[in-house]
């Protein structure tokens, strides 16, 4: 077997997502027969307090730091994986690069459309880094049968393409602001910057941009407890409906994006219906195990079908292919991509399916700012 490449990785935002990816990194021996690994030296947070956990459960954690150039500058640090408010990802993930660190940011990859234009400036001036934003959802095995379907143009005609990402994490009216529900800090995208680049990553991917969109922005709830005894204004927008539509290779169809905070009933479900006149495919992480689909041939009978998917992964584990896949085995499959395409280069990555490119991030701030555009003026907004 070949040597193991050792990639260190500084984790900058101590929260849910960073602990998330430490948790990740803990289970690498899940994935097998790889020539890299990943391993995290070093931690940053603002609060001291959320740095205890790795520094209690991560046994490689040597630096931990309120000050994220402190992690920067130490030269053991080869990767950064950046979990942080929106408003601060500009700041952080230039300077990342300015200190030749390959980085695995987090969506939407600037607080708006200038910030996102800035960070591609400096990615552009550091070629030798390698830039990916997180999006793990793509990675569950019936998402990924959907994605060898359209490029093996098993679809035939595309009629119409629906995705989303539903929550219910905001039905609380009396659940207290964060930073999400903040303007200053989350930015005026509201759910669709958190939530769209994950229901734009496989049509992006497939080439299917918009040409223009129509958005309905919805802000249910306009205050919540502040956490003090008071209120404070929640100026976020809690839903998002955008009705979008695609013309490519010869063909024109409508693409629409759910992104919603207020969706009743709904925990974590993120979305993909692709229908075509050859064949129809749906597949939903409310049902981690299954993929509809509906072969059609001219005069035959039409029969949606509902098979079960098992543990299909990008990269092989060591977990048997009739158990279920979980949202922890997509944040492993998206960090072995990441660190596949650190070892070893575009060109040589063990399977095709990459992580979320910085290009990829534009084209989605060109959406979510045209959605903006189209609630103000009530009416579609065409993208240049």
């Amino acid at each position: 077997m070949a040597a193991v490449r050792e990639i260190r990785y500084g984790v900058i935002g101590c929260g849910l997502m960073g602990r998330e990816f430490a948790s990740a990194a803990l289970r690498w021996r899940h994935l097998l027969d790889l020539d890299f690994a990943p391993k995290i030296v070093a931690v940053c947070d603002p609060n001291a307090a959320a740095m205890t956990w790795f520094q209690e459960s991560v046994p490689d954690v040597r630096l931990a730091t309120t000050d994220y150039q402190d992690l920067l500058a130490d030269s053991g640090v080869d990767a950064v994986y950046c979990a942080v408010p929106h408003h601060l990802h500009e700041a952080i993930y230039r300077d990342t690069l300015r200190a030749g660190k390959h980085l695995l940011g987090e969506k939407p990859f600037g607080i708006d459309q200038p910030a996102n234009e800035r960070i591609q400036a400096e990615i552009a001036a550091h070629p030798d880094v390698l830039v990916r934003c997180s999006s793990e959802f793509p990675f569950f095995p019936g998402a990924q049968q959907i994605v060898r379907q359209i490029a093996g143009d098993a679809f035939g005609t595309i009629l119409e393409v629906r995705a989303g990402f539903l929550h219910s994490s905001d039905m609380d009216p009396q659940k207290p602001i964060n930073w999400k529900r903040r303007i200053a800090t989350n930015g005026a995208y509201g759910c669709t910057g958190d939530l769209g680049m994950h229901v734009l990553h496989i049509p992006l991917r497939a080439g299917w941009m918009p040409e223009n969109v129509r958005a309905i922005l919805s802000n249910i709830v306009p205050e919540r407890p502040d956490g003090q005894g008071g209120m404070a204004v929640c100026d976020t927008w809690d839903n998002a409906t955008l009705f979008t539509e695609v013309r490519t290779a010869g063909q024109r169809f409508p693409l629409t994006l759910e992104t919603k905070r207020i969706a009743p009933g709904e925990m974590n479900t993120w979305y993909l219906q692709v229908h075509g006149t050859r064949l129809s495919a749906e597949f939903s992480t409310k049902f981690p195990k299954t993929l509809r689909t509906l072969s059609y041939a001219p005069g035959a009978r039409q029969a949606w079908q509902v098979a079960d998917i098992g543990y299909e992964s990008c990269y092989p584990a060591i977990t048997g292919g009739i158990f279920e896949f979980g949202f922890s085995d997509a944040i492993l499959q998206m960090w072995a991509a990441f660190c596949d395409e650190v070892a070893n280069g575009p060109s040589g990555m063990r399977q095709p399916f990459r992580c979320v490119t910085p290009e990829e991030t534009g084209l989605c701030h060109q959406v979510l700012t045209a959605a903006l555009q189209s609630h103000k003026q009530q009416q579609a907004v065409a993208l240049s």
